[in-house]
């Protein structure tokens, strides 16, 4: 069974991405380990602290294990854990990796959140740091949220250096959520420009609503792994509503289109992320 570091130093070397989907509960893990399996390609699921919350950490752990044992390359994520003790919890949980978001905070303050992480960790789960700011919300925007900004190469590279994470997030043009009025470019040039700075490999948050060329461009210019979230949340939604005018009362019933809808946004990221 290869490690998620494995598998991220091999999409390297093919020139692809690993998807990332964020899930809340078994029938977003349903979809998304079902589209991987199909596609028979590496995968992580992502649960932020509200997420986790309400699938539960050991639970979703258990979920990945399973899953694992059957000979799938899945990994699980603590997405964008912003308390240093939840953060902990997560390592102490078996997570393949966590992020430790302190990215709002000043430089200094966020180099040292993260170096305590990176500690902690010790080479248990992947560590990830995220410099640059791209907004918090994973839902439907009226337009970019105030306070956005991007990485510069020279401020990753100091990142990269003092704190010793494993994988860095930086901002470059990529926002959570989806912007009504239309997504922001990719900065491709930039992220080329950081990933000749860092020597860890790069992973683009807010992919939801951009353009398969700028995501393909993105990949190509040194990103690993995507991050998709908001069309999931919509797509699980569309399917929920459409579920219940059906009249069925058993859920396995009218969930059955929520978890359909996923899976079909799931396909189609993960075949753009692999070529496919």
């Amino acid at each position: 069974m290869k490690s998620l570091q494995e598998c991220i130093t091999e999409a390297e070397k093919k020139g692809v991405a690993i998807g990332h989907f964020n899930i809340s509960d078994s029938e977003g893990f349903k979809a998304v380990a079902e589209a991987a399996k199909q596609l028979l390609v590496p995968v992580i699921i992502g649960v932020s602290e509200g997420e986790r919350e309400f699938i539960g950490l050991k639970e979703v752990a258990a979920l990945v294990q399973v899953a694992r044992e059957s000979g799938m390359e899945i990994f699980l994520n603590a997405d964008h854990h912003y308390s240093v003790e939840k953060a902990k919890q997560a390592i102490d949980a078996g997570v393949d990796s966590v992020i430790i978001d302190a990215a709002d905070k000043t430089l200094e303050e966020n180099i040292a959140v993260t170096q305590e992480i990176v500690q902690y960790a010790g080479g248990r789960a992947l560590v990830e740091g995220e410099v640059g700011f791209i907004g918090k919300s994973s839902k439907i925007l009226e337009e970019v949220p105030e306070g956005i900004s991007k990485t510069s190469p020279d401020e990753a590279e100091l990142f990269v250096k003092s704190t010793g994470i494993d994988l860095l997030a930086p901002a470059v043009g990529n926002v959570h959520g989806i912007i009504k009025t239309g997504e922001p470019k990719l900065d491709i040039e930039l992220i080329r420009a950081i990933r000749e700075k860092v020597r860890v490999p790069l992973v683009l948050h807010g992919a939801s609503g951009n353009s398969d060329e700028d995501l393909k461009a993105a990949i190509k210019a040194g990103v690993s792994i995507i991050h998709i979230n908001t069309e999931l949340r919509l797509a699980y939604k569309e399917g929920i509503e459409e579920g219940i005018k059906s009249g069925e009362v058993a859920p396995y019933k009218f969930m059955k289109e929520a978890v359909e809808n996923m899976k079909e946004v799931v396909v189609k990221k993960l075949k753009l992320f692999n070529n496919l």
